[in-house]
């Protein structure tokens, strides 16, 4: 229903926000997190937004960043998630942070959050693992323009398969990954997505 929000910040609770947009303010469910992203009170900012609607509520939950707002429903989407336990994941990290640890498979990392457990956090990366690494049709501009030199070139479609799962659009992952390649020690998979996602989480 909302993609995103753009207004004036003018209120911020412990997990709320409120963004005042043509004299209408929305009160937005987040985490400290992105809380502490968004400046003081007044600042203008751009929250992505989901609706949620239960059968006794409707609320909308935000986050600064596209991907935090994938990774969120894909979270949600997993038996025993609700929303609480998904702003809290994205609350103890970032959305690169916890795609990192599920593709290197480091529950015992997810699992320092609160309220989840090494077999709550296990079940996190098979289910999330699955979903972001399902095979989608490799870009001609990916092979066209990135040069990746001594990287293999399935590295690098293994990259823009995640990227793709997170919503990013073809212009903007390889933006993001020419821009990981830059870094001469970045050879993994792990390492160029980092890269990328930390040049993403900044447009």
């Amino acid at each position: 229903m909302f993609d995103y929000i753009k207004g004036e910040l003018v209120y911020t609770g412990e997990n709320t926000i409120v963004v005042e947009n043509n004299g209408i303010g929305y009160s937005i469910l987040t985490n400290k997190r992105t809380i502490s992203l968004f400046g003081e009170i007044g600042a203008k900012v751009t929250i992505y937004t989901k609706l949620i609607h239960k059968e006794d509520v409707m609320l909308l939950a935000g986050f600064k960043q596209k991907e935090d707002r994938t990774i969120f429903d894909i979270l949600t989407s997993v038996s025993g998630i609700g929303t609480k336990v998904a702003l809290t994941l994205l609350d103890e990290f970032s959305g690169s942070e916890l795609v990192d640890y599920v593709i290197s498979e480091d529950y015992k990392s997810i699992s320092r959050a609160k309220g989840v457990g090494p077999k709550l956090a296990q079940k996190i990366i098979l289910e999330l693992k699955g979903k972001l690494t399902q095979k989608q049709t490799v870009s001609e501009i990916v092979r066209g323009k990135i040069n990746a030199q001594d990287i293999a070139p399935d590295i690098i479609e293994d990259v823009q398969t995640i990227l793709q799962s997170l919503g990013y659009n073809p212009n903007e992952y390889t933006k993001a990954i020419e821009f990981a390649l830059k870094n001469k020690n970045a050879k993994t998979s792990e390492d160029i997505l980092k890269e990328a996602l930390s040049m993403l989480s900044n447009i």
